[in-house]
Order: structure tokens, then C-alpha cells, then sequence
């Protein structure tokens, strides 16, 4: 983990992400220089967050969003939605003991353990306690 990358702007974590060894992360803007993502304007949570001057979507109301990553995953919403109720540093804690408990964040590209979930509300409950 590196947790000094901490979560990203729409709440995925970037403190864990498997490309987060080329990426400094989305607060810094760091992911424009891996390959893949040199254009962020088609993230639509990234936009909210800087046009609303906040620091991520959990300063505002992720359980209403249906915004870019919120349409039809999960994970992101309910990682920010976890950092608003309980804090970042709480999210990060969780996150870190998880790990260490082996709950992968990218298993199979960027799929993994908080990827096999349909309910936000029991996805949270898996991020603070690692238990299904």
C-alpha cells in the first residue's frame, strides 16, 4: 500500500492501485502521464470534484450520484460514501488492513475483492470489517 497516494477524487484508492508504481495519483494528477489516460475529460467525477472545489466526492453526496464511475459500478460510491461517513484516514486504515488480511484491491486487471459486490451498503460493511 501506498498510502501517501491515499483515495482518489471519485474514492477509488489509488493507495492500492496495481499502476500506482508509474502513478504519483488522481489528486496530483498524476495518472496523465501513464499511457492509457492522458486525456482525464472523460472523467466526469474528476470534473464535479474540481468545478465543486472539492477534495473528493465524499464531501459531497455519493449515494445520489449517478455521475461518470457512480452509473453502474459500485465500488467507487461506496468508498467515497465510507470516507464521508467515517473519514479518509478511517477509509485508508481499513483499506491497509484488509490488505494485510490478503482482501486484493486488482485481482484480474482492475477487478478484485470490492469488485464482487451489488450492495452498497454490505460493500461497506466488507471495507470496515474484511469480513463477508
Amino acid at each position: 500500500m501506498k498510502r501517501d497516494l491515499g483515495i482518489a477524487r471519485c474514492g477509488l484508492a489509488c493507495c492500492l492501485c496495481s499502476e500506482n508504481i508509474k502513478c504519483k495519483g488522481c489528486k496530483q494528477d498524476g495518472f496523465l502521464e501513464l499511457p492509457w489516460c492522458k486525456n482525464a475529460d472523460w472523467c466526469e467525477n474528476r470534473k464535479c470534484v474540481i468545478e465543486k472545489n472539492l477534495n473528493g466526492c465524499y464531501e459531497c453526496e455519493p449515494t445520489k450520484c449517478c455521475k461518470g464511475l457512480y452509473a453502474k459500478k459500485i465500488k467507487a460510491k461506496a468508498f467515497a460514501e465510507f470516507a464521508r461517513r467515517y473519514g479518509v484516514e478511517e477509509l485508508l486504515d481499513c483499506l491497509e488492513r484488509n490488505e494485510q488480511a490478503g482482501i486484493v484491491y486488482h485481482r484480474n486487471g482492475i477487478m478484485g475483492d470490492y469488485d464482487e459486490f451489488d450492495d452498497l451498503e454490505k460493500l461497506i460493511q466488507f471495507i470496515k470489517t474484511g469480513k463477508r
